[in-house]
């Protein structure tokens, strides 16, 4: 087995369970603050098995970031791509979001907007942190 695949499936059984306590913590709080909430055991069912899948996916496609052979835009694209099916395909499942156009092209444009401007944080931090340790190597 390939190592970059042995190494997603590694981290997404090791993040894979926070999903499921995501969404159990957001249940409880929706529970207190909104009147009348209420969830089916499908519902529920629906929530764990997606919330789990989508924290495992989110966890294991960090390993992108990490095959050598692969350009900076490659291994962006990919985790892009990755992230982005998992997230609508659990919002849509659950019906977090509506199966509608304008909703999904909200939706979209929202997740292009955080999903650049967390990678640019991640490597502008990654790169003055690059450039410190150089500098204490002259």
């Amino acid at each position: 087995m390939n190592k970059y695949v042995k190494e997603f499936l590694h981290r997404g059984l090791l993040f894979g369970g926070f999903g499921p306590v995501v969404v159990g913590i957001v249940f409880a709080i929706l529970q207190y603050t909104v009147e009348g909430f209420s969830l089916g055991g499908t519902q529920a069912l629906l929530a764990i098995i997606s919330t789990y899948l989508l924290a495992f996916v989110q966890a294991g496609v960090t390993v992108f970031n990490q095959i050598e052979h692969w350009s900076t835009v490659k291994s962006l694209l990919c985790h892009f791509g990755s992230l982005y099916a998992a997230y609508s395909v659990c919002y849509v499942a659950n019906s977090w979001i509506p199966f509608e156009p304008m909703v999904l092209v909200i939706f979209t444009a929202i997740f292009v907007v955080m999903f650049f401007a967390i990678w640019i944080v991640v490597y502008l931090s990654v790169r003055a942190a690059s450039r410190k340790f150089n500098k204490t190597l002259h």
